[in-house]
């Protein structure tokens, strides 16, 4: 038959058992290695063709200033030599010449440096003042109103006037363009953000942060903004093939970019009435802005997927 001081003895063992658990032990029993970017990293790697289309992306950048380093001739010195004009692609000229005898492969690689950083530009500030304009849309009840109008104020207007009209009265240059596409662009972020914020502004912790003082602005960063990584990221990937396609319509319609400023738009609409004669002068730069566009398609989805926290384990 058990004694008493048996129980006593089992019962101090036990204390001192848990008693020596360390503090540094207990922390790193509930301690979880779940990082949410290195989570989205790993997601997005395991869409191979997105990992695929990155690297083809990243080479076509990287690539476009080695061109322009090996090639033999320079975008600055070029020389219009109309007895050179039209000859196909050999080992003297890699890409042609153009109906005025330069070479095209200067041309276009320089042009695909102009149309990703105009791209890169527009794309992120779209982003920034459409997610700013959104968060406060979307909170603010007392703007809806002003910012619902402004939005369909501006929307309703075609696209084409509005740059037809800057073209016209401010002028054509890389820089307008930029500040142009940006002041119209921000409006399809500002109203999916919006959206989005409607759906977790009066959430419970909100309204304890509101009841507790916390400033609007902390509000908004800290609470809301991280569930809205995933749009905002899949919005700006599309922007980038957008605003090259755009770009180039424009160019195509003589609106786009001054011809001092070469883009992949301005070259296909210089040789929009040779190119069925000559098609080596529409297939090089095409292809280039087909890569650009599904690439940033797949990729902007596959991240947009990666960035989701239902997505994450």
């Amino acid at each position: 038959m058990a004694k008493a001081s048996d129980f006593e003895g089992k019962k101090q063992d036990d204390l001192f058992y848990f008693v020596d658990y360390s503090p540094e032990e207990a922390e790193r029993v509930g301690y979880s290695n779940y990082s949410y970017w290195g989570s989205v990293v790993q997601n997005f790697l395991k869409h191979k063709m997105a990992v695929v289309c990155l690297v083809l992306f990243l080479f076509l950048v990287i690539f476009s200033f080695i061109a322009l380093a090996v090639g033999k001739y320079d975008y600055q010195t070029l020389i219009t030599d109309s007895s050179k004009a039209f000859i196909a692609p050999n080992s003297e000229y890699w890409f042609g010449t153009d109906n005025l005898g330069r070479d095209y492969w200067c041309q276009v690689w320089y042009a695909t440096q102009v149309s990703i950083r105009l791209a890169l530009i527009v794309a992120v500030g779209e982003s920034i003042l459409g997610v700013i304009i959104g968060l406060i849309w979307g909170y603010v009840r007392s703007l809806d109103r002003f910012f619902t109008e402004l939005y369909n104020l501006i929307d309703n207007v075609p696209y084409i006037i509005y740059m037809t009209l800057i073209a016209l009265v401010v002028g054509q240059s890389f820089t307008i363009m930029a500040v142009s596409m940006i002041a119209i662009g921000w409006l399809v972020m500002a109203r999916r953000v919006r959206n989005m914020v409607f759906m977790f502004r009066d959430r419970e912790y909100n309204l304890a942060s509101r009841c507790l003082g916390t400033p609007l602005w902390r509000v908004l960063t800290k609470n809301i903004l991280p569930y809205l990584v995933s749009v905002i990221i899949l919005r700006m990937a599309l922007s980038i093939p957008a605003t090259i396609n755009l770009e180039s319509t424009l160019s195509y319609l003589g609106i786009g970019l001054g011809i001092e400023t070469p883009s992949l738009g301005l070259i296909l609409s210089k040789v929009r009435g040779f190119f069925l004669d000559y098609p080596y002068l529409l297939v090089f730069p095409a292809s280039i802005v087909s890569i650009i566009s599904i690439s940033f398609y797949i990729m902007g989805n596959a991240f947009s997927d990666a960035a989701d926290p239902r997505n994450h384990v």
